[in-house]
């Protein structure tokens, strides 16, 4: 048999290991997570300025702008209570259009503007991401007369 001490330090030696790598894992996680906000949530600064995101809700109709033979498109992010400016440059996925709900990944600029390297639309016509759903929901709920998203 081991004698007490050798197994308090080989105890420790384990526990000590396990401690490290828990916390290693931890930061390495908290680096790679994005958070959901809204367009309301953007409008009243609770967004980060400097830190990567996603940002959903509704495209307005109208706001699509780009130039023939350019990959920079410039469109407009609502969820009916406040409007945020978004700057995309790349292909958009195929089922992108004006008045669809989406989800777009990126930075918020010193401007204000979202600043999106990559944008995601539904699949389907009745499909929404749970997010944008939510946060559409409860903006129209406070405005009843603003038009409801198909959920």
């Amino acid at each position: 048999m081991m004698p007490r001490r050798k197994r308090l330090y080989v105890l420790l030696a384990i526990l000590g290991g396990a401690s490290a790598s828990v916390s290693l894992a931890v930061m390495a996680s908290r680096q790679n997570i994005m958070f959901y906000y809204d367009p309301s949530m953007v409008a009243t600064g609770q967004a980060p300025a400097n830190k990567r995101f996603r940002i959903g809700g509704m495209v307005v109709t109208g706001s699509v702008a780009r130039k023939p033979g350019d990959l920079n498109v410039h469109f407009v992010l609502s969820d009916f209570a406040h409007e945020v400016p978004v700057e995309y440059s790349g292909v958009l996925p195929d089922l992108f259009r004006e008045g669809q709900g989406i989800i777009a990944h990126g930075v918020l600029n010193s401007r204000g503007d979202f600043v999106a390297d990559e944008v995601l639309a539904k699949h389907d016509e009745r499909y929404m991401p749970p997010e944008v759903a939510a946060s559409l929901k409860n903006k129209n709920d406070a405005n009843p007369s603003a038009p409801q998203p198909i959920t």
